[in-house]
């Protein structure tokens, strides 16, 4: 049964409640996580109130889908929302990566996928396509496979804006984004400041990551772990996803939603004031300031070919 530790929000306008905390699929892959320890992590997890699993069709070449696929058996499936990403940009691949991430899953639906790594400007153009993405995604939805869309990115600020402008120009309203927000984005290059407040304005559901950036951000000594979720979760988040590698770790995460109380503009503004100078150059959040977290420009192959009138163009 759950400990009722866990906090539920809505998932912006949809009728969705979710756990404030959710598992991140990428961490249930990784070398030192073996099968077994992933799948006590996820049904752990959900017997204790987390209901929200994160994923994504390339983490760890699918082994954390497939791992997933097996936490959710006998009857987890029906008590979780599950999420994953896609990489492709054209309608084929798209498809492919879908269907791939269904079977991985063990699942008939998925509750929501995502664009995923919405990271340069180009990218809304391709997905909105006649033979882009979105249409694959559209297709799918319209037959049972998924319920909602999202996107997700961690590059900029702006680039999630554009893409929001430009599905709104093809008629379009994203069910969800996710994106990173935690203490030291609140100083470089903002998700918080830029993209927060047009989210929460038009009821989009707010998926934050990286409240963490995968310990990177502890690395500064300027804040602690449950300092990080707590000011995640202080934001209008609907889920603050977090990356779980151990029972300690997800102990952890629960330690956050148990003790979170709604935070005093006061100590909001120390926790900022503490971190500003760390922050300043976005030195700890190198998913904005590298490359090294950009999996779709390691393997451009994901994405898909470019729509063919465009390279028609060329010619």
């Amino acid at each position: 049964m759950p400990d009722n530790k866990m906090i539920y929000r809505q998932l912006g306008s949809t009728n969705q409640r979710v756990s404030a905390i959710g598992v991140g699929g990428w961490h249930l892959g990784l070398k030192h996580v073996d099968e077994p320890l992933s799948i006590r992590i996820v049904r752990s997890a959900i017997d204790r109130g987390i209901n929200f699993m994160d994923n994504c069709w390339d983490y760890n070449e699918g082994k954390s889908e497939t791992r997933m696929g097996k936490a959710l058996a006998d009857g987890y499936r029906e008590k979780v929302f599950l999420m994953t990403k896609i990489d492709g940009r054209s309608k084929k691949e798209a498809t492919r990566q879908l269907e791939e991430s269904l079977k991985r899953l063990k699942v008939e639906m998925i509750d929501l996928v995502q664009h995923h790594e919405i990271i340069r400007f180009e990218d809304p153009h391709r997905i909105f396509d006649p033979e882009g993405a979105h249409a694959a995604l559209i297709e799918a939805q319209r037959a049972g496979k998924l319920r909602y869309i999202g996107f997700t990115g961690h590059k900029d600020p702006r680039i999630h804006l554009y893409m929001l402008e430009v599905a709104a120009r093809n008629g379009f309203r994203f069910d969800a984004v996710q994106m990173p927000l935690n203490v030291m984005d609140a100083h470089y290059r903002s998700f918080e400041k830029e993209v927060l407040p047009e989210l929460v304005r038009n009821k989009i559901g707010v998926l934050g990551m990286k409240s963490m950036a995968n310990g990177i951000l502890l690395k500064s000594g300027t804040v602690t772990p449950v300092e990080c979720l707590h000011y995640a979760l202080n934001l209008p988040t609907s889920v603050v996803i977090t990356g779980i590698d151990s029972m300690g770790i997800l102990d952890q995460a629960f330690e956050a939603a148990s003790t979170f109380q709604p935070m005093p503009p006061g100590e909001v503004e120390s926790l900022l004031e503490r971190t500003a100078k760390a922050a300043s150059k976005g030195e700890f959040e190198p998913f904005k300031t590298s490359s090294l977290f950009d999996g779709t420009a390691e393997n451009p192959q994901w994405l898909g070919e470019e729509p063919a009138r465009i390279r028609s163009l060329l010619e």
